[in-house]
């Protein structure tokens, strides 16, 4: 069965007591729900697609539990990009992926593993989140935002890098050419979708969305077109201009203030609504529009017909790029040279609570067992991350410092020891495997 795979069996040591800051009431008071900490005798990992679900999983379940095995490992299951093979691309920190199964599968699952007298230890994506997603709802913030984002600070970006052209911008190396190829090639093209009264670039199946406050640009050279294609209704052509204007005066994406963004949040949304509803109510405004996109997206073999499409992605958050100037020009932190991962600032106590709640809760609720850290050498601070880990759990009155059975993904060198200062019960067992 090639979906279920045979691994691990963990190394436990001993811990080393250490403070930590504490977490919100809310989560600490799930203390009272955990299972007892119980080590595990063997794990038998699975790995978790679309084509291995929680419903799958389960019906192995009786044969496992006869061979002895006590914990079943899984790969993660927090929502991954659309179609991933391994979930490890974790694009929705706030669900279960809905390819694996429905929240009652899981739970059909976890059932199914206690009657068994058998628990779940999960593998945890902490470093980085896929990202060049049409689903990533953080990186699309960003991509819009700049650093005025609401999720700017949830990733390790440089906006101010060596390269002045990238000041308050991000490369996004998706393109499989030069820009200006591709520019010429036809394959940057904007799309206009009324229904959510949104502009966005695309670059075959990546969606890149435009900053609003860039729009009117959009329209720049097609005034006259709009007086004559909105002669027949000049009221949808006045609240349509008083529109481009509203857009014009939001704050920059550069002014990151709280109040700024506050208003720049609030305004912008108020922008789309109304233009959804001047699409809707003015079918010739919509076609009037449709046919400025189509300008703007220019003629291949017309090299000038691009140059206004050209001044529009200039203006925008990003700068798209060909692939291979990654490694020179990139100003986010990846997953060692996977441009599609993009690291998170998992330091930061908002980043870590927003991307463990879910995990937490189903610690919390007795689901969850145990916990695979994922790449931990790729942390910030990687102390700090499994003390907060821990923290939750603990008893304040000298408990144990390590309630939760935690491993870390960890390949040690011969010289090397594992830190102990980590919080962690042992590694995934490379080096055991290795002897």
């Amino acid at each position: 069965m090639d979906a279920v795979t045979p691994i691990h069996i963990v190394n436990p040591r001993a811990g080393i007591e250490h403070d930590s800051g504490a977490l919100p009431d809310t989560v600490a008071a799930r203390r009272s729900r955990t299972r007892p900490l119980a080590i595990p005798r063997a794990t038998y990992r699975v790995q978790f697609s679309v084509a291995f679900t929680f419903r799958d999983a389960a019906t192995i379940v009786p044969y496992l539990a006869s061979l002895g095995v006590s914990h079943l490992y899984a790969s993660p299951i927090l929502e991954a990009r659309r179609g991933s093979s391994h979930g490890y691309d974790v694009v929705n920190f706030s669900r279960l992926n809905p390819e694996l199964g429905s929240r009652q599968d899981f739970d059909a699952l976890v059932s199914t593993l206690h009657g068994h007298g058998m628990g779940l230890i999960v593998d945890v994506v902490a470093n980085h989140m896929g990202i060049l997603a049409n689903d990533n709802d953080w990186w699309l913030d960003v991509l819009e935002n700049g650093p005025a984002a609401t999720f700017a600070k949830y990733f390790d970006i440089d906006w101010f890098p060596p390269r002045a052209g990238l000041h308050n911008r991000i490369l996004v190396p998706v393109l499989g050419d030069s820009f200006g190829r591709a520019l010429e090639k036809g394959d940057l093209r904007i799309r206009f979708d009324p229904a959510e009264a949104n502009f966005s670039v695309w670059y075959f199946d990546h969606r890149l969305p435009l900053d609003p406050r860039e729009w009117p640009r959009l329209f720049a050279d097609h005034e006259d077109a709009l007086v004559v294609g909105l002669e027949a209704d000049p009221q949808a052509r006045e609240d349509f201009e008083s529109l481009l204007g509203e857009l014009g005066r939001l704050p920059a994406r550069t002014e990151t203030s709280p109040e700024s963004r506050l208003r720049r949040y609030r305004d912008k949304e108020v922008c789309r609504r109304r233009l959804a509803r001047l699409c809707e109510r003015s079918p010739r405004l919509e076609a009037f529009i449709q046919h400025c996109v189509r300008c703007l997206n220019g003629t291949p073999g017309t090299p000038s017909s691009f140059e206004s499409l050209a001044r529009v992605l200039e203006a925008q958050a990003y700068r798209l790029a060909y692939w291979r100037v990654a490694g020179d020009e990139i100003n986010y932190r990846r997953f060692f040279d996977v441009n599609e991962l993009a690291a998170l600032r998992v330091d930061d106590p908002d980043v870590f609570q927003a991307t463990h709640e879910v995990i937490f809760d189903l610690i919390g609720s007795g689901h969850i067992d145990g916990l695979r850290i994922d790449h931990p050498d790729g942390l910030y601070d990687p102390r700090k991350y499994f003390e907060r880990l821990q923290t939750p759990w603990r008893d304040p009155v000298g408990g144990d410092t390590r309630p939760v059975y935690v491993v870390a993904e960890k390949i040690l060198a011969s010289h090397e020891r594992l830190p102990e200062h980590w919080l962690v019960h042992g590694t995934t067992g490379y080096d055991f495997a290795n002897l």
